[in-house]
Protein backbone atom coordinates (compact mmCIF):
# COMPACT_ATOMS: atom_id res chain seq x y z
CA UNK A 1 0.00 0.00 0.00
CA UNK A 2 2.63 2.72 -1.35
CA UNK A 3 1.12 5.90 -1.55
CA UNK A 4 2.55 7.93 -4.48
CA UNK A 5 4.18 10.63 -2.25
CA UNK A 6 6.19 10.20 0.37
CA UNK A 7 4.42 12.66 3.63
CA UNK A 8 8.01 12.60 5.27
CA UNK A 9 10.03 14.52 2.70
CA UNK A 10 10.82 16.33 5.34
CA UNK A 11 10.07 15.06 9.01
CA UNK A 12 11.80 17.66 10.99
CA UNK A 13 10.06 20.98 9.23
CA UNK A 14 6.31 19.47 9.39
CA UNK A 15 5.97 16.52 12.03
CA UNK A 16 7.65 17.83 14.50
CA UNK A 17 6.22 18.84 18.03
CA UNK A 18 5.17 22.00 18.49
CA UNK A 19 7.40 23.90 21.30
CA UNK A 20 5.06 25.58 23.77
CA UNK A 21 7.41 27.59 25.70
CA UNK A 22 7.67 31.69 26.24
CA UNK A 23 4.24 33.55 26.68
CA UNK A 24 2.03 30.94 24.54
CA UNK A 25 2.66 28.65 27.70
CA UNK A 26 0.26 30.23 29.69
CA UNK A 27 -2.35 29.80 26.35
CA UNK A 28 -4.53 27.26 25.18
CA UNK A 29 -2.55 25.22 22.75
CA UNK A 30 -4.56 25.53 19.44
CA UNK A 31 -5.30 22.39 17.26
CA UNK A 32 -6.45 21.99 13.80
CA UNK A 33 -7.97 19.10 12.90
CA UNK A 34 -8.01 18.69 9.38
CA UNK A 35 -7.69 16.37 6.42
CA UNK A 36 -8.80 17.44 2.99
CA UNK A 37 -10.87 14.04 2.82
CA UNK A 38 -14.29 13.42 4.00
CA UNK A 39 -15.72 10.95 5.85
CA UNK A 40 -12.70 10.40 8.01
CA UNK A 41 -13.73 11.26 11.81
CA UNK A 42 -12.41 15.04 11.65
CA UNK A 43 -15.87 16.36 13.73
CA UNK A 44 -16.13 13.27 15.44
CA UNK A 45 -12.32 13.27 16.49
CA UNK A 46 -12.46 17.40 17.90
CA UNK A 47 -16.39 16.72 19.74
CA UNK A 48 -14.99 13.54 20.80
CA UNK A 49 -11.23 14.61 21.95
CA UNK A 50 -12.81 17.83 23.52
CA UNK A 51 -15.45 16.11 25.63
CA UNK A 52 -12.43 13.65 26.58
CA UNK A 53 -10.45 16.65 27.39
CA UNK A 54 -13.36 18.10 29.33
CA UNK A 55 -13.75 15.21 31.45
CA UNK A 56 -10.02 15.17 32.41
CA UNK A 57 -11.28 18.92 33.68
CA UNK A 58 -9.46 20.83 31.23
CA UNK A 59 -11.07 23.62 29.58
CA UNK A 60 -11.86 23.22 25.67
CA UNK A 61 -13.12 25.34 22.92
CA UNK A 62 -14.30 23.99 19.67
CA UNK A 63 -14.39 26.20 16.83
CA UNK A 64 -16.30 24.76 14.13
CA UNK A 65 -14.53 26.15 11.22
CA UNK A 66 -16.71 24.00 8.30
CA UNK A 67 -19.59 25.98 7.04
CA UNK A 68 -21.70 22.67 7.19
CA UNK A 69 -21.53 23.08 11.01
CA UNK A 70 -21.70 19.31 11.62
CA UNK A 71 -19.64 20.20 15.11
CA UNK A 72 -22.29 22.77 15.92
CA UNK A 73 -25.20 19.91 15.35
CA UNK A 74 -22.74 17.02 16.69
CA UNK A 75 -23.16 19.17 20.22
CA UNK A 76 -26.68 19.81 20.07
CA UNK A 77 -26.29 23.72 19.56
CA UNK A 78 -27.87 26.11 17.38
CA UNK A 79 -25.54 28.46 15.17
CA UNK A 80 -27.92 31.28 16.22
CA UNK A 81 -26.46 34.90 15.76
CA UNK A 82 -23.76 35.69 16.44
CA UNK A 83 -21.70 32.74 14.85
CA UNK A 84 -18.37 32.65 13.51
CA UNK A 85 -19.02 34.42 10.41
CA UNK A 86 -19.72 37.18 12.31
CA UNK A 87 -16.72 37.06 14.39
CA UNK A 88 -14.54 36.67 10.87
CA UNK A 89 -16.24 39.50 9.70
CA UNK A 90 -15.65 41.98 12.48
CA UNK A 91 -19.39 42.33 13.13
CA UNK A 92 -18.71 40.59 16.78
CA UNK A 93 -16.11 39.67 18.96
CA UNK A 94 -15.16 35.80 19.53
CA UNK A 95 -15.96 35.87 23.19
CA UNK A 96 -19.74 36.83 22.21
CA UNK A 97 -19.76 34.33 20.05
CA UNK A 98 -19.32 31.50 22.18
CA UNK A 99 -21.57 29.07 23.70
CA UNK A 100 -21.54 26.88 26.76
CA UNK A 101 -22.53 23.49 25.66
CA UNK A 102 -23.25 22.01 28.92
CA UNK A 103 -20.82 19.34 28.98
CA UNK A 104 -18.32 19.67 31.52
CA UNK A 105 -15.13 21.70 30.54
CA UNK A 106 -16.48 22.39 26.76
CA UNK A 107 -17.11 25.65 25.09
CA UNK A 108 -18.25 26.06 21.21
CA UNK A 109 -17.83 28.73 18.61
CA UNK A 110 -20.52 27.44 16.59
CA UNK A 111 -20.65 27.96 12.44
CA UNK A 112 -23.78 27.28 9.59
CA UNK A 113 -23.67 27.90 5.89
CA UNK A 114 -23.83 31.30 5.92
CA UNK A 115 -19.29 30.90 7.22
CA UNK A 116 -18.78 30.55 3.17
CA UNK A 117 -19.42 33.90 3.00
CA UNK A 118 -15.71 34.67 4.36
CA UNK A 119 -14.28 33.07 1.20
CA UNK A 120 -16.01 35.21 -0.90
CA UNK A 121 -16.26 38.43 0.56
CA UNK A 122 -12.60 38.44 2.34
CA UNK A 123 -10.07 36.19 0.13
CA UNK A 124 -7.94 38.60 -1.00
CA UNK A 125 -8.00 41.40 1.54
CA UNK A 126 -5.13 42.15 3.40
CA UNK A 127 -3.73 39.55 5.76
CA UNK A 128 -7.23 37.62 5.04
CA UNK A 129 -5.12 33.96 6.53
CA UNK A 130 -4.89 35.94 9.87
CA UNK A 131 -8.74 37.13 10.77
CA UNK A 132 -9.34 33.97 12.85
CA UNK A 133 -6.05 33.95 14.66
CA UNK A 134 -6.43 37.49 15.52
CA UNK A 135 -10.21 36.81 16.03
CA UNK A 136 -9.30 34.00 18.94
CA UNK A 137 -6.85 35.68 20.57
CA UNK A 138 -7.77 37.07 23.28
CA UNK A 139 -10.09 33.54 23.85
CA UNK A 140 -6.58 31.87 24.26
CA UNK A 141 -5.89 32.26 28.44
CA UNK A 142 -9.50 31.09 29.11
CA UNK A 143 -8.57 27.46 27.85
CA UNK A 144 -6.21 24.66 27.77
CA UNK A 145 -7.38 23.35 24.53
CA UNK A 146 -8.72 25.20 21.39
CA UNK A 147 -9.57 22.82 18.62
CA UNK A 148 -10.30 24.21 14.92
CA UNK A 149 -12.67 21.56 12.91
CA UNK A 150 -11.76 22.58 9.92
CA UNK A 151 -13.75 21.67 6.22
CA UNK A 152 -13.19 18.51 4.21
CA UNK A 153 -10.67 20.75 1.71
CA UNK A 154 -7.16 22.57 1.73
CA UNK A 155 -9.31 25.94 0.95
CA UNK A 156 -9.34 29.53 2.34
CA UNK A 157 -11.09 28.06 6.09
CA UNK A 158 -8.50 25.45 6.17
CA UNK A 159 -5.57 27.90 5.84
CA UNK A 160 -6.74 30.67 7.90
CA UNK A 161 -7.77 27.53 10.36
CA UNK A 162 -3.44 25.99 9.92
CA UNK A 163 -2.53 29.79 10.19
CA UNK A 164 -3.75 30.25 13.68
CA UNK A 165 -2.49 26.86 14.64
CA UNK A 166 0.18 25.57 17.08
CA UNK A 167 -0.55 21.87 15.42
CA UNK A 168 -2.11 19.89 13.04
CA UNK A 169 -3.62 16.93 14.04
CA UNK A 170 -4.74 14.43 11.12
CA UNK A 171 -7.62 12.27 11.54
CA UNK A 172 -6.61 9.20 9.20
CA UNK A 173 -9.54 6.59 8.34
CA UNK A 174 -8.29 3.12 8.14
CA UNK A 175 -9.04 2.47 4.22
CA UNK A 176 -7.30 2.18 1.15
CA UNK A 177 -5.68 4.86 -0.19
CA UNK A 178 -6.27 6.63 3.17
CA UNK A 179 -2.51 8.26 3.17
CA UNK A 180 -2.54 9.23 -0.63
CA UNK A 181 -4.21 12.80 0.23
CA UNK A 182 -2.12 13.37 3.06
CA UNK A 183 1.04 14.55 1.07
CA UNK A 184 -1.58 17.18 0.15
CA UNK A 185 -1.98 18.70 3.10
CA UNK A 186 1.65 18.44 4.09
CA UNK A 187 2.29 20.31 1.53
CA UNK A 188 -0.54 23.14 2.52
CA UNK A 189 1.50 22.94 6.07
CA UNK A 190 4.61 23.54 4.77
CA UNK A 191 3.57 26.74 2.80
CA UNK A 192 1.41 28.16 5.61
CA UNK A 193 4.80 27.78 8.04
CA UNK A 194 6.56 29.32 5.42
CA UNK A 195 4.73 32.80 4.90
CA UNK A 196 2.61 33.10 7.95
CA UNK A 197 3.13 30.76 10.72
CA UNK A 198 6.25 29.34 11.47
CA UNK A 199 5.17 27.65 15.26
CA UNK A 200 2.68 24.89 12.80
CA UNK A 201 3.56 21.51 12.95
CA UNK A 202 1.67 17.77 12.66
CA UNK A 203 1.48 17.47 16.00
CA UNK A 204 -0.06 14.04 15.50
CA UNK A 205 -2.23 11.38 13.17
CA UNK A 206 -5.09 9.37 14.70
CA UNK A 207 -6.32 6.50 12.92
CA UNK A 208 -10.06 6.26 12.99
CA UNK A 209 -12.51 3.54 12.07
CA UNK A 210 -10.23 0.92 12.65
CA UNK A 211 -11.08 -3.15 12.83
CA UNK A 212 -8.08 -4.75 13.80
CA UNK A 213 -10.09 -8.22 12.72
CA UNK A 214 -9.45 -6.72 9.05
CA UNK A 215 -5.85 -6.85 7.44
CA UNK A 216 -6.40 -3.92 5.78
CA UNK A 217 -6.71 -1.88 8.62
CA UNK A 218 -3.31 -3.43 10.19
CA UNK A 219 -1.92 -2.63 6.92
CA UNK A 220 -2.92 1.62 6.94
CA UNK A 221 -1.68 1.21 10.83
CA UNK A 222 1.58 0.19 10.07
CA UNK A 223 1.90 1.68 6.48
CA UNK A 224 1.28 5.32 8.61
CA UNK A 225 3.76 4.81 11.18
CA UNK A 226 6.29 3.50 8.93
CA UNK A 227 6.12 7.01 6.98
CA UNK A 228 5.38 9.11 10.16
CA UNK A 229 6.91 7.11 13.13
CA UNK A 230 5.90 8.33 16.59
CA UNK A 231 3.59 10.95 15.35
CA UNK A 232 0.96 8.53 14.68
CA UNK A 233 -1.13 8.11 17.99
CA UNK A 234 -0.60 4.54 20.25
CA UNK A 235 -4.02 4.93 20.91
CA UNK A 236 -6.91 4.08 17.98
CA UNK A 237 -10.29 4.72 17.54
CA UNK A 238 -12.23 1.25 16.36
CA UNK A 239 -15.54 1.43 14.60
CA UNK A 240 -17.90 1.41 17.11
CA UNK A 241 -21.96 1.71 16.23
CA UNK A 242 -22.86 4.28 19.41
CA UNK A 243 -19.81 6.39 17.94
CA UNK A 244 -21.58 6.96 14.89
CA UNK A 245 -24.66 7.16 16.59
CA UNK A 246 -23.86 9.98 18.83
CA UNK A 247 -23.94 12.90 16.53
CA UNK A 248 -27.38 12.65 15.67
CA UNK A 249 -28.38 12.50 19.42
CA UNK A 250 -26.27 16.02 20.03
CA UNK A 251 -24.06 14.12 22.21
CA UNK A 252 -20.37 13.55 22.37
CA UNK A 253 -19.77 9.52 22.61
CA UNK A 254 -18.89 9.95 26.80
CA UNK A 255 -22.73 11.73 27.30
CA UNK A 256 -23.82 9.31 25.07
CA UNK A 257 -22.44 5.76 26.37
CA UNK A 258 -19.43 6.07 28.74
CA UNK A 259 -18.93 2.32 28.30
CA UNK A 260 -18.68 1.83 24.61
CA UNK A 261 -15.45 1.06 22.50
CA UNK A 262 -15.58 4.48 21.12
CA UNK A 263 -15.63 6.77 24.35
CA UNK A 264 -13.14 4.62 25.80
CA UNK A 265 -11.05 5.09 22.54
CA UNK A 266 -11.23 8.83 23.00
CA UNK A 267 -10.46 8.93 26.48
CA UNK A 268 -7.24 7.43 25.73
CA UNK A 269 -6.11 9.55 22.63
CA UNK A 270 -6.94 12.50 25.04
CA UNK A 271 -4.49 11.00 27.89
CA UNK A 272 -2.03 10.15 24.88
CA UNK A 273 -2.50 13.92 23.64
CA UNK A 274 -1.68 15.75 27.37
CA UNK A 275 1.00 13.16 27.88
CA UNK A 276 2.68 14.26 24.52
CA UNK A 277 2.36 18.06 25.58
CA UNK A 278 3.06 17.94 28.91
Amino acid sequence: MEPSTDPRTDPPASCRRPELGGSRARNAVVVAVANQKGGVGKTTTAINLGAALGAFEKRVLIVDCDPQGNATRGLGAEAEPPHLYHVLAGQKGAREAVQQTGFAGLSLLPANHELVGVEVEFVGTDAWELRLRRAIADLLPDYDYVFLDCPPSLGHLTVSALSAADQVLVPLQSEYFALEGISALVATVRRVQARVNPRLAIGGVVITMYDDRTLLSRDVAEEARRHFGDVVFKAVVPRNVRLAEAPSHGRPILHYDVKSRGALAYLAVARELMGRLS
